[in-house]
């Protein structure tokens, strides 16, 4: 009698984690310093020098990038009166997943009373049948000041990539004194270069941005970023304090272009060194 063998389980897809978690303060006597500070899993920091009385933060992912079914976390709080910046060494890369599962990347920002943060990433790159979740959650005070850059593009250039299969599923919420001040929600899945060719929704771009900037005086920056942009971005005053910028680009190249000099105005000429490299 012929008996039926089990079929053996495929291995176990080995799965990366990281854990970062920040926190920067000061007092009367000294300048903003690192209080505290959790590096677990692939995540890694390094603080080069910065401008006197800020604390610049470098992540590292020495996984090199994401892949289906790793998860991510970013904890970071710029403490009452302090000054924080947050980049990554290069782009962020997300690659095609080995089945249906999603990585993951979360992040959550504190930014308490007269402090100031810069959340500046270099670029996202979803490679063809890459699959992610990302959520980015900030608390702001009624008098913090908060600047986010994110860039995101879509496929490996060099190589004539396109991204024919995968998601991205993408959520970001900001709430200032516990209200909310900017919602906002992408999810693209299957064939996104055809929806990307799509007129109505980037007729061809293959790199876009968010910027988001919360400060009261942040109305005095529209007119001239306004005047500096090209024909595929726009600006405006989502409400008396809080300015956003959206951006598209042919490519991660003349995404960075566009976005250099608006980074230079917002953070008083203090862009971390790594994104003019």
């Amino acid at each position: 009698m012929n008996q039926c063998v089990p079929m053996p389980k495929p291995p176990a897809l080995q799965r990366a984690r990281g854990t970062l978690a920040i926190r920067v303060a000061k007092d009367a006597n000294s300048p903003t310093r690192l209080a505290d500070l959790r590096e677990q899993g692939s995540f890694r920091v390094i603080f080069p020098r910065a401008p006197h009385d800020s604390v610049e933060a470098v992540i590292l992912n020495t996984a090199g990038g994401i892949a289906g079914g790793d998860h991510y976390t970013i904890d970071a709080t710029a403490g009452n009166g302090t000054s924080l910046a947050l980049t990554t060494q290069a782009a962020e890369r997300i690659y095609k997943a080995a089945d249906q599962t999603i990585g993951q990347l979360h992040t959550t920002l504190a930014v308490e009373k007269g402090a100031r943060l810069h959340w500046l990433p270099q670029e996202t790159i979803l490679f063809d049948g890459s699959r992610l979740q990302r959520r980015l959650d900030v608390t702001l005070t009624p008098d913090a000041t908060f600047l986010m850059v994110e860039p995101l593009v879509f496929g490996r250039e060099a190589s004539g990539e396109t991204v024919t299969s995968g998601l991205f599923n993408d959520r970001v919420r900001i709430t200032r004194d516990d209200m909310p001040i900017y919602l906002d929600g992408v999810s693209l899945s299957g064939d996104m270069s055809a929806t990307l060719a799509q007129a109505a929704v980037a007729n061809g771009a293959r790199a876009m941005a968010n910027v988001v900037f919360c400060h009261p005086a942040a109305e005095n920056h529209l007119d001239p970023i306004r005047a500096a942009l090209s024909d595929t971005a726009g600006a405006s005053m989502l409400n008396e304090t809080t300015l956003v910028v959206r951006m598209l680009a042919a490519d991660s190249f003349v995404l960075r272009q566009q976005l250099l000099p608006i980074m230079t105005r917002l953070t008083d000429d203090a862009v971390p060194k790594n994104w003019r490299l």
